[in-house]
């Protein structure tokens, strides 16, 4: 069913009027070919890092390791460039001007860990003129990554190492036999006890495809498994991406399907369930009164100001904040081991004031057929398998 254009006075399309600079696409290819090499070498040496403990500026690598670090890079990479071309074959198909993958690469030369890269993006250069083109362009890459991790995830389950292959990393843990994860995570000082997240397609992987299910590696050794660390944060990515907000893939699918309308109507609702899950755990009852005085505002204010594009009264948004809050503050003072995850509440930072959670009207209004919707019913599987409510673990 269609529905009424709504009013579009307060939403500036985007200008797309490409430079001459721009039109030469073919001319800048190098660009692309060189951020990706730099991720690639930037993401090797994350991996020495992750999977070894090992720096390229003070410590001497092996071959196997250098091998070992490349199937992560290799692998994590593969992944986010079959993603990202899913996003540009689609935008092809709809003859939209588009440019290859941008990559981004991070490495911090060992002054703290790095997974290599912030993933990749295009730059769409044309205007998306219907929901069925922002559908499909922006379902088209997590589907295409999601299908590349399922082959690098059973890759890897079905060819995990021996036991003893956590010993080459961690030697110390050969004296306490195949039981060390009994001793050696209670020797642990504070802030080094980091481990990964899980989700309900690892859980699969664990229990039904896993060649030998007593060779899984304790979440505190996902990391040096190269495949499982790959495939793990294609997850985190595709579930990232596919969160329903703004100019994130997942905005784009649930737009297109419920129209903007609606889009609208929903969007205070489900940014206030992902801020509730972030700050989660964070205040309650239970707490000392010094506590709560220093941080309960600022915490206040951080609310108020994620949420000042979601409303035009200030008074409203102040309302939405505390509601928040107070949602929060309840749970956990009735239910003191509920705990969400603080990270999010920085990503959701970076959504409220860069990325944007509102999504643009298309400038045809008409909705998506029942295919399409099939595949927005797909889509949201992907994410509930692939989305990992606490993804990484620092006690």
């Amino acid at each position: 069913m269609e529905e009424n254009k709504e009013p579009k006075q307060d939403i500036e399309q985007p200008q797309f009027e490409p430079t001459p600079k721009e039109e030469k696409v073919g001319m800048v290819w190098w660009k692309h070919l060189l951020l990706f090499v730099v991720t690639l070498m930037a993401t090797t040496f994350a991996g020495l890092e992750w999977l070894y403990g090992k720096s390229i500026l003070f410590s001497p690598i092996t071959p196997e390791e250098w091998l070992g670090a490349l199937s992560y890079s290799v692998s994590f990479l593969g992944i986010l460039t079959v993603h990202e071309f899913g996003h540009y074959f689609t935008a092809k198909y709809h003859k939209l001007k588009v440019t290859l993958p941008y990559y981004l690469p991070v490495w911090f030369f060992s002054l703290g860990p790095s997974i290599g890269s912030f993933g990749a993006f295009i730059k769409i250069k044309s205007m998306i003129k219907t929901r069925n083109a922002f559908f499909d362009v922006g379902v088209s890459g997590p589907l295409a990554g999601f299908v590349a991790a399922l082959i690098i995830l059973f890759y890897g389950f079905t060819h995990l190492p021996p036991a003893d292959y956590i010993y080459q990393i961690h030697p110390n843990y050969e004296e306490y036999g195949a039981n060390y994860a009994e001793y050696v995570y209670d020797e642990l000082e504070e802030g080094e006890d980091f481990m990964l997240g899980t989700n309900l397609l690892f859980e699969f992987f664990k229990h039904y495809v896993a060649s030998d299910p007593s060779l899984v590696p304790n979440p505190h050794e996902m990391m040096h498994y190269p495949y499982l660390f790959a495939g793990f944060l294609a997850c985190f990515f595709t579930a990232l991406n596919l969160l329903p907000f703004g100019q994130l893939d997942g905005g784009h699918a649930l737009y297109s399907i419920i129209g903007y309308k609606r889009f609208r109507q929903l969007l205070p609702f489900t940014f206030a369930a992902f801020l509730y899950w972030g700050g989660l755990g964070l205040f309650s009852a239970n707490d000392n009164h010094e506590y709560l005085l220093s941080y309960a505002p600022l915490y206040l204010l951080y609310l108020y100001f994620v949420s000042m594009k979601l409303f035009k009264d200030k008074v409203t948004i102040a309302l939405y904040a505390m509601g928040i809050f107070t949602a929060q503050f309840i749970t956990v003072t009735f239910i003191p081991t509920a705990m969400g995850y603080t990270g999010w509440l920085f990503f959701g930072l970076i959504l409220s004031r860069f990325i944007g959670l509102h999504h643009p009207p298309a400038l045809y209004n008409k909705g998506v057929d029942t295919k399409r919707k099939i595949v927005g019913i797909i889509t949201l599987i992907v994410f509930i398998l692939c989305f990992t409510p606490t993804p990484f673990i620092m006690n």
